[in-house]
């Protein structure tokens, strides 16, 4: 059943992908510059032969009416060729491949980390109502949802790396290289992330953690004679972690947008920092390709929160 309802998902997502493709492919065709002349190499007021620059177009493929050009990238996507990148002259999935592991990095840690704050957070600040945890996690949550992260990472360098001088500022060290230097770069950067995530997951986990302890099951726990840490971390966080998982599933979306304010903070060399580039440069073979990867990213995550909701709660089942 649960293959089938899987195959049936990817079925569905069919027509948005499609719009997606669609809305990706004809933006980047009508935002202002001439990737032509980026292609060329051309500075402001230089002159360029005509007869050069509609050879580039013929070879661009920029001379054909835009829904043919569109038909031939979907065609092309399909097989696994995004094109080549205009900037970097090189083909644009190589581009994308080499900074999607940093930003892997990123997001993975900066998740990860930030379920390790919140979730405890959030069932301490629950089982601790109206208390100075709680308030303490109150104002956490504020801050955390409304300090705008540009700000929060400017504020992380200039405490810890320019006054303190404990961690770099920006850039990035392979793991395999040095992975003390990785670590040293990495933190910051996730720190900020985990922390803006963190904030709002958990203000949904001590609302659904309050919410659990008192309905009725809970109560018959007790009853039963269950001890009261039993109750609370074996039967109430389990159902409480249901929310937890649909937060992060819905944050994932927003976490492509998040990594890349960070990245470009911290000079960090992923996709984010990537498609800001990209779109600086009109480089739109490569923006088409990342803003892809996010979206399919952000489809992904929700598949397997769908799945992993059958592993929380055995009352779900798949048709």
């Amino acid at each position: 059943m649960l293959i089938k309802y899987v195959a049936m998902r990817l079925v569905q997502l069919v027509p948005m992908v499609l719009v997606v493709t669609m809305v990706v492919f004809f933006v980047m065709r009508i935002i202002p510059g001439d990737p032509v002349l980026v292609m060329l190499g051309a500075v402001e007021g230089a002159p360029i032969s005509q007869d050069v620059y509609d050879a580039m177009r013929l070879r661009l493929g920029l001379d054909r009416p835009l829904i043919v050009q569109y038909l031939d990238w979907l065609w092309e996507m399909l097989r696994g060729n995004l094109g080549d990148s205009i900037t970097y002259r090189t083909p644009a999935l190589d581009v994308i491949l080499q900074r999607l592991v940093p930003t892997a990095y990123l997001m993975v840690g900066g998740v990860i980390m930030a379920v390790a704050i919140a979730v405890p957070g959030g069932v301490l600040a629950a089982i601790h109502n109206n208390t100075k945890w709680d308030h303490f996690a109150t104002g956490f949550v504020i801050l955390g949802i409304t300090v705008p992260t540009f700000w929060l990472a400017l504020v992380a360098i200039l405490v810890f790396a320019v006054y303190l001088g404990w961690l770099p500022a920006i850039g990035y060290a392979p793991p395999q290289k040095d992975i003390v230097a990785f670590l040293r770069h990495l933190i910051l950067p996730m720190t900020v992330v985990a922390l803006n995530v963190a904030a709002t997951v958990l203000r949904f986990q001590r609302q659904d953690f309050l919410e659990q302890m008192n309905l009725d099951y809970v109560r018959t726990a007790r009853a039963k004679g269950l001890s009261e840490r039993l109750v609370l971390w074996k039967h109430v966080l389990r159902n409480s972690l249901m929310t937890t998982v649909t937060v992060v599933g819905l944050q994932m979306a927003y976490l492509s947008g998040l990594v890349t304010v960070v990245e470009n903070v911290f000079n960090y060399p992923g996709i984010g920092f990537l498609l800001l580039n990209s779109i600086h440069t009109r480089d739109f073979v490569v923006v088409q390709g990342v803003v892809l990867f996010m979206v399919f990213l952000a489809i992904g995550v929700n598949l397997v929160v769908d799945i992993l909701y059958a592993v929380l709660d055995p009352r779900v089942r798949y048709k």
